[in-house]
């Protein structure tokens, strides 16, 4: 299993879509970093946020998950989103992935953020899975924390397999295949 380079990941975005839309280049000026690096991709954090709350005072349970735990933040007008002390929030990347059959992504936080007390946490992008990605942002500090709306917020890593998968995240009708907007827990029934 082979990390793959810039180039590799440009071919395959511009001429197969795995990353759409595609930033050629790493932008980095002014903004906390994004785009095409050695070997990944810093992709960008959307601006809409869900941060969980108290509020509803009900339980977190993945198995059968009350959307009155989160509370909906629409950060496009003023370009950031806070999310409280010692809290947790959900978003999306702007870029939608296309994973080949033969490669699985990892994602890591950026240090920028890490630096700060903000862990970025995102499960592995699984062989031909398609779609964004829901991001899970949790703000250890005793302090609020600002996420910059469309700007860098992770790193993608793409390892490629020897040979195929015998069952991709696809063929298993995955249960957060094509999502386009933050994704809440699911259980298949």
């Amino acid at each position: 299993m082979g990390l793959k380079a810039d180039t590799w990941i440009r071919q395959m975005s511009l001429e197969h879509k795995m990353i759409e839309p595609f930033c050629e280049k790493q932008i980095g000026k002014n903004v906390v970093s994004y785009g095409l690096s050695s070997y990944g991709y810093d992709i960008r954090v959307g601006d809409k946020f869900m941060i969980f709350t108290n509020v509803g005072a009900t339980l977190v349970d993945p198995k059968q998950f009350d959307e009155k735990n989160v509370v909906e933040v629409d950060a496009s007008a003023q370009g950031y989103c806070l999310v409280p002390p010692n809290s947790f929030a959900l978003a999306h990347t702007i870029e939608y992935f296309r994973m080949p059959r033969d490669v699985l992504a990892i994602c890591l936080g950026k240090s920028t953020y890490a630096r700060c007390g903000i862990i970025v946490n995102v499960t592995p992008f699984e062989p031909e899975f398609e779609g964004h990605i829901t991001i899970e942002i949790s703000n250890t500090t005793p302090l609020p924390a600002k996420i910059y709306a469309n700007e860098g917020i992770a790193q993608v890593l793409f390892l490629q397999g020897d040979e195929p998968c015998e069952v991709s995240y696809k063929d298993k009708n995955g249960k957060y295949q094509g999502q386009t907007d933050i994704t809440l827990p699911r259980i298949l029934r």
